[in-house]
This record gives C-alpha cells, sequence and structure tokens, in this order.
C-alpha cells in the first residue's frame, strides 16, 4: 500500500522518473523542455511542488492566489474520488500561467496534480503537448495506487516516447468530437504510412502533396475527379505506390484520398467537415486537422515546430540598441519578410544587422546607392538576392548596403563543427565585429540569432539533470519565498 506521506522516498521517485522522462521527450519534440508538477496525495496531505529547472518561479504569486488563497482544488468530495480509485480521472481547470502549458486532475489515487512544461513560440499546436500532460497525470495516479511493490519505474520511460502516441491522442479527441465515438479510422496506420511515405523518394525526390483521410461515413461528399476501382485501389501500407500516387497531386490544388486503409482517388479541393490531412513539402511536411496544423513530420518522427524561421531572438536582441521602436519595428519586419522567403524557397540565407554608426567593411558585391528597404519593390528585390552565395548587408539606416557578402574572423571556442560554413562563419564575424546581429537561415532547421560570436537561440538558462532523484517543496513555503 501507498504511504500517505506526500514527501516520502516512493513518491520522490515516481516525480523524478517522470520528470526525467517527460523532459527528455518533450525535448526531443519541441526542443529543450522545462517542466514541474504540482501535487497532493490525499485531501489532508500538503500540496507540494517539484520544479528542478525553476519553470514556474515567476507564477508563484498566481499559484499562491489559485491554489493556496482560493483552493478551488478542495471542493471534490475525497470519497467520491476514492470509489472511481484510477478507474477515472478528472481533469480540473487551468492555471492560465502565461506561457506555460498545463493539465491537471484528480483521482481517488492522487488527490490532486497539475503537471507543466514551457509554451515554446515555434509550436504547430499545444494538443498534442496536453496529452503528453494528460498521460503522466494518468500513470501518476496509477502508479501511486499500485503502491511501492508494484512500481517498475516503466511511466518515466513511456513518457520519453509519447510523441506518435501524443499526435495520435489528439487526433482522437478532435475526431470523436467531430464524429462521435465510432469513427472506422484507425490512426496509428495511418501515421505509420506517413512517416513510410515521406521517407520513400521517388527518382531521387521527396514527396510533395497533399494525402487526405476520410471517414467512410463521410465520403459521399468527397468531389472525386478520378476514382480508383474498388478492388484495385493501393493500399495505404504500400509505401512505394502511394508515394507515385502523389506525383498526380504534386503543386497542384487536387489531393489523393484515402479512408484509413487505401488510396480511393483523386479529389478537387472541396472537403468534408472533417478530414485528416498530411501535406507534404519534400524532405518534411505537416500534419493537419480541417487546414489547421497540429505538428509536423521529418526523417521519421513527428515535431512541434512549424518548421518557419523563429525570429524572436533578434526582436529581443533589437531591445538592447539606442535606435527608436520604429526603426526596431522595421528593421525586424525587413528581416522577417526576407527570412521567411528564403526558408520558403528552401535555399536558406544569411542576413547582417549591421547596427553601428557607420556600417563595417565587408567584402562582397557593394551598391553604389544602398537600396531603402522601406520600399516595398526594393524589398522585393531583395529576396530574390538571398539567393545569391554570400550574406545580404543590412544598416541601421533600414537600407541593403551589399550582397554576396563573405564573412571572416578568426577561429573561436564556440565553432560547431556540426554545423555548415555559414553559421561557424557568422559565429567568427560576430565575435570580431561589435553591435552586428547576424541571422542565418537554413532550409530544413530553425533560424540560429548569432551576437558576439554566441548563438543567441541556444543560450539556455538551465541544465538538464536527468538522472536525478528531485526533492520536492511544500507549496506554501515555496510561495512565499521572494
Amino acid at each position: 500500500m501507498k504511504s500517505d506521506k506526500s514527501d516520502d522516498a516512493f513518491v520522490c521517485r515516481c516525480v523524478s522518473d517522470m520528470l526525467n522522462g517527460l523532459s527528455d521527450g518533450l525535448s526531443h519534440f519541441s526542443g529543450l523542455s522545462q517542466v514541474a508538477v504540482i501535487y497532493c496525495v490525499s485531501k489532508n496531505s500538503p500540496m507540494m511542488i517539484c520544479d528542478p529547472q525553476n519553470l514556474l518561479q515567476e507564477h508563484r504569486p498566481r499559484i499562491k492566489r489559485m491554489l493556496i488563497d482560493d483552493c478551488f482544488w478542495k471542493s471534490v468530495d475525497a470519497s467520491e474520488l476514492e470509489q472511481a480509485r484510477v478507474s477515472r480521472v478528472f481533469s480540473v481547470q487551468d492555471l492560465e500561467l502565461t506561457g506555460i502549458i498545463e493539465y491537471g486532475g484528480q483521482s481517488g489515487a492522487v488527490y490532486y496534480q497539475a503537471w507543466f512544461t514551457k509554451q515554446h513560440s515555434d509550436l504547430c499546436s499545444i494538443g498534442p503537448v496536453r496529452r503528453w500532460l494528460e498521460h503522466a497525470v494518468w500513470c501518476f495516479s496509477h502508479d501511486i495506487a499500485n503502491g511501492e511493490e508494484m512500481y517498475t519505474g516503466i511511466s518515466g520511460a513511456f513518457l520519453r516516447g509519447y510523441s506518435l502516441h501524443a499526435v495520435r491522442d489528439h487526433i482522437v479527441d478532435e475526431m470523436n468530437i467531430y464524429l462521435g465515438w465510432d469513427s472506422q479510422i484507425r490512426v496509428y496506420p495511418l501515421l505509420d504510412a506517413v512517416l513510410a511515405v515521406s521517407n520513400t523518394p521517388e527518382e531521387g525526390a521527396w514527396p510533395v502533396g497533399e494525402l487526405v483521410f476520410v471517414d467512410p461515413q463521410l465520403l459521399g461528399e468527397v468531389r472525386f475527379v478520378a476514382r480508383f476501382l474498388w478492388d484495385e485501389c493501393p493500399q495505404l501500407k504500400n509505401s512505394k505506390h502511394v508515394r507515385k500516387l502523389l506525383l498526380t497531386v504534386e503543386h497542384s490544388d487536387y489531393k489523393l484520398i484515402s479512408d484509413g486503409k487505401a488510396i480511393l482517388g483523386i479529389s478537387e479541393n472541396v472537403l468534408p467537415d472533417f478530414v485528416i490531412q498530411a501535406d507534404f513539402h519534400g524532405r518534411h511536411g505537416f500534419m493537419k486537422i480541417n487546414d489547421t496544423r497540429i505538428c509536423s513530420f521529418s526523417e521519421g518522427s513527428f515535431s512541434s515546430s512549424t518548421r518557419c524561421a523563429q525570429l524572436v531572438e533578434v526582436e529581443e536582441a533589437l531591445l538592447g540598441f539606442a535606435i527608436s521602436s520604429q526603426v526596431k519595428n522595421t528593421l525586424f519586419q525587413i528581416v522577417t519578410r526576407l527570412a521567411h522567403h528564403a526558408q520558403s524557397q528552401r535555399h536558406g540565407c544569411t542576413l547582417v544587422l549591421d547596427l553601428n554608426p557607420q556600417p563595417v567593411i565587408m567584402s562582397g558585391q557593394k551598391l553604389d546607392s544602398p537600396l531603402d528597404l522601406r520600399q516595398p519593390d526594393l524589398l522585393k528585390l531583395s529576396t530574390a538576392l538571398t539567393r545569391v552565395d554570400g550574406a545580404l548587408h543590412i544598416g541601421a539606416d533600414q537600407h541593403l548596403h551589399g550582397f554576396a557578402c563573405l564573412l571572416d574572423g578568426r577561429s573561436i571556442p564556440a565553432e560547431d563543427r556540426g554545423r555548415g560554413a555559414r553559421y561557424n562563419s557568422a559565429l567568427r564575424f560576430t565575435a570580431a565585429h561589435k553591435n552586428i546581429i547576424v541571422v542565418v537561415v537554413s532550409s530544413d532547421r530553425p533560424a540560429s540569432v548569432i551576437r558576439e560570436g554566441v548563438a543567441l537561440s541556444s543560450i539556455c538558462h538551465w541544465y538538464p539533470e536527468s538522472g536525478c532523484v528531485f526533492s520536492s517543496d511544500n507549496l506554501q513555503e515555496w510561495c512565499a519565498k521572494s
């Protein structure tokens, strides 16, 4: 039987195993991820918090108001929960912490628990992450109910590899809302097929086009332009055949239609109210529900990334310069336009944002008269210049001073041999020159924002401590800390 003490060694071990697994799994799915949990094993136990990466420290006032002052979580009858034991976990209201994704629940085994993680800016949807946290709630309740004698530690390992299940669970939840509980589509085979097709080149080219999954009860609403004979429909599990058929809808408004088992035909861009879509973009693609992205996929796995250049670090870096807000905003819009264009065209680029009073001297193609990038036609011309090897040199005057520029500098310790010359040249150049921000845009990975020899997007203010057993703090005492 489990102990009634919320801070005993067994509970700490359960919490630690799950936090380690959750952090590792979410870090692979969304990038480096902090996680935390607040829990109370029984109604009369103290509320505890385990926040080893300081995710929640800026939210102490709201957590205190919601969980200690208001105590909304104590309104549930403990005897009602005890009767359900772990056969049912009741969801609880979110604390609505800014920049945080959370999921909480109550059960007979754990009177209250809420799991938290950071909401990354580069996120297609919070849905799969919430399903991940929801599963953590179920796992914790199950482990505490079984007790130390039956504890295997498998929950942490399962949370580490939960990405496929999180995507599936989110799709199933949305499908149940739209179609009810009797949908005939099995989601796991569907997702396996999408990953297989995405890894199948055809004559050296990666898949482009859209594969749409329609529940059989909604097929009457599909406007087919070509439908295959029923007994000759290509099977979805034949990824090579499906990949060949995608050629028929490549770079068009037509879509391949599947019922989750076979490819039924080709349709126009008129679809039922609920569909699941796999949108292939070459080496990567997106899973969608009704044209709303829920995740991306690449190299045989799913990710939360939108795969668009996220330039929050540029905006933050500009705050440190003594220039007007209007100029900062214009420069940010210029960089965003150029970066997104280069990424969408899959060629990448390097942008040098030079905020010195007099632009530094760079070797490259200089211009007799710098181009005013505030003018839409000249900004459009500059998007074409990103295709040329070398960097675009943009001054604080919001003008383009050169293109095809070479970035030089001495070797520095921060270089990463796993990255290309474009990235490491930017590290060297910014280490050698002040007041320079360099944005390195790749066609197949997030943009890197570099200043003073450091990639700002890689700066981390906490360090993972996987394998550790974390201690929990009394929530009331934690909230009282300054």
